[in-house]
């Protein structure tokens, strides 16, 4: 009986599929990789999701209310601490995150926006999809929210764990083990990229679609970048094509935006140019 009781405990008779420790030894990756893959792609399809607008930006950029709250707080305890340097210049990084933190409700809008155009369509919904987090992608969450539609997002699991932002539809919530999978479904089924201002993960996502664009590893998009002046100073671009390290027609791989309303024009312009429109409810 005790040997019958050693053979039940022993690992090697746990069932492969609940066995966490075996599914995470090095030689399951492949497979590792395929359920990763697997679990959002069906249920984007039960979902009906079959067009995307993929909407980036960063996690520190929230609503313009609590932007000004730190700025706030920070120049209250700067006055009781004139000669602290670092609350300077926190306080100078604050002021330009509350600047920028127009752009919540420029990326609010622009989910409204795309949310409303689908409202009623029976097929092919044109779902807005962010990394799920705070900041840039909450705001365009919540404005498809705002629309009652529904919108994906993709997380990714992090060392510092990364809580999805409450306006993402609980049922198209997604948590990714690996980045590479989590960027072939941002682009599967994405009609257009909005990139507001962020920081390193932005940019690994803008300049990842440019350069398959730019291969043509993928078929063209709509690429908009909303605020002109940062992404002037982000990105020198015409510095580049000076140095003769992309052509200059790789300028005309995007194009600057500054409203909701003018970034969602000119994608639907571009679809409608290109003879592949948008399937919209209108």
């Amino acid at each position: 009986m005790r040997r019958v009781q050693a053979i039940l405990k022993s690992p090697s008779y746990r069932p492969a599929d609940t066995d966490p420790a075996f599914l995470a030894r090095d030689d399951l990756r492949g497979v590792r990789l395929q359920i990763d893959y697997l679990k959002p792609e069906l249920l984007l399809r039960e979902h009906d999701i079959e067009q995307t607008i993929v909407v980036f930006g960063s996690t520190r950029i929230g609503e313009p209310a609590a932007a000004l709250r730190k700025v706030q707080e920070l120049r209250a305890l700067l006055k009781v601490d004139k000669s602290n340097d670092e609350l300077r210049r926190r306080l100078a990084v604050a002021a330009r995150v509350q600047a920028n933190s127009r752009y919540y409700d420029v990326a609010r809008e622009f989910g409204r926006l795309v949310a409303t155009a689908n409202r009623g369509a029976r097929k092919r919904h044109t779902a807005i999809v962010t990394g799920g987090g705070p900041g840039m992608m909450e705001a365009a969450n919540r404005g498809a929210f705002d629309a009652g539609a529904k919108s994906v997002g993709l997380n990714i699991s992090l060392p510092h764990e990364q809580y999805p932002n409450p306006y993402v539809t609980p049922e198209l919530c997604f948590s990714f083990h690996y980045f590479a999978l989590r960027k072939l479904h941002f682009l599967l089924r994405a009609k257009a990229l909005v990139a507001f201002p962020g920081g390193y993960g932005t940019l690994d996502e803008l300049f990842e679609v440019l350069t398959l664009i730019q291969t043509r590893k993928i078929k063209p998009m709509p690429v908009v970048l909303v605020g002109e002046a940062y992404w002037r100073r982000a990105v020198d671009v015409d510095f580049l094509v000076d140095e003769g390290v992309i052509d200059s027609e790789d300028r005309e791989l995007f194009w600057f935006a500054e409203t909701a309303q003018e970034a969602w024009n000119g994608i639907l312009h571009w679809h409608d140019a290109s003879g592949d429109p948008l399937h919209t409810a209108s």
